[in-house]
């Protein structure tokens, strides 16, 4: 990896976009000289604009583009958009649609844009890296576009936490949410549960306890302290006292085998507890009244 292109990783769309601005400040949009503080940014036609293929945003909130539609009559496009030069004097967006809408709607003809000599690739990662940086995107968006901006960028972990200024373990904990149950992912991008409640419950292994410790969690409307709690009691395993302990050994293959069955059939946290003589007891964990229900209904099938 060059020099400058190590300059570049850490520090987010900015040095990204700096990297690539090898635009000709010599030449205006269609070739033709112009002073070298001028090529900075240029006024490009709208119509002159195509869309991004790339663009990882597929829903603009309409009120939110009215409200920057009406900003934009009275104040102008304060942010110029990033486009690349396309076939035909034409520009290809890279990064700024919602602008772009916004203007169009405003009856803007023209907008202020950088032109950047940009590949297919770098003009993915610059669309996503933008599009993570948005402050209204939920958690399991910005995992859907970390994933997104690893694979088609073809990145370690490690080199997608350096491009987006992230700690890795902040990356990999993000990736980790797409592995969720489909309910719990729903549950993040409806803004059910936050992250922080996400990251407790993903230290539950099991998938059937993962969803029945998640319904506790929403019926009960917990904080992510009491979740953090709650968890302990499904992946901390039970204390025993000493003088018991000694009369209930570690369980035999077979019946370590016999809990997880039940685990797995009731969906819920079991305890096998057998002692020496071969008698001992079962403990079958429920959280509310409907899991209760549910639980005998299960055992009477």
């Amino acid at each position: 990896m060059s020099d400058k292109k190590k300059s570049v990783l850490g520090r987010g769309l900015s040095a990204l976009l700096d990297a690539n601005d090898t635009t000709d400040r010599g030449k205006d949009k269609f070739g033709n000289g112009m002073s070298t503080q001028a090529a900075v940014v240029m006024n490009i036609p709208l119509e002159n604009i195509e869309v991004n293929p790339f663009q990882p945003r597929t829903t603009f909130e309409p009120e939110s583009l009215n409200e920057l539609s009406d900003s934009i009559k009275i104040h102008g496009v304060i942010q110029p958009i990033t486009v690349r030069k396309a076939e035909n004097n034409k520009f290809q967006l890279i990064a700024g649609e919602r602008r772009l809408r916004a203007s169009k709607l405003a009856g803007k003809k023209e907008i202020p844009a950088y032109v950047r000599n940009a590949s297919d690739q770098e003009s993915i990662e610059i669309a996503l890296i933008e599009n993570i940086q948005r402050e209204d995107l939920n958690p399991l968006e910005i995992s859907i576009n970390y994933k997104r901006l690893q694979e088609e960028c073809d990145l370690t972990q490690e080199q997608l936490a350096e491009r987006l200024g992230k700690n890795r373990s902040t990356v990999t904990n993000f990736l980790r949410l797409l592995k969720l149950p489909p309910d719990i992912q729903a549950a993040l991008r409806d803004n059910k549960i936050a992250m922080g409640h996400a990251k407790a419950l993903m230290a539950i292994d099991n998938p059937l306890l993962l969803l029945s410790a998640y319904k506790e969690v929403v019926s009960k409307g917990m904080s992510v302290r009491q979740v953090e709690e709650l968890v302990k009691g499904y992946t901390e395993k039970p204390k025993r006292n000493s003088s018991v302990t000694s009369k209930i050994p570690t369980l035999p293959i077979t019946v370590k085998k016999m809990q997880d069955q039940l685990v797995t059939s009731l969906g819920t946290k079991v305890i096998i507890n057998r002692h020496e003589d071969g008698k001992g007891e079962i403990i079958i964990r429920f959280y509310n009244n409907d899991d209760l229900e549910r639980l005998v209904e299960t055992i009477q099938k």
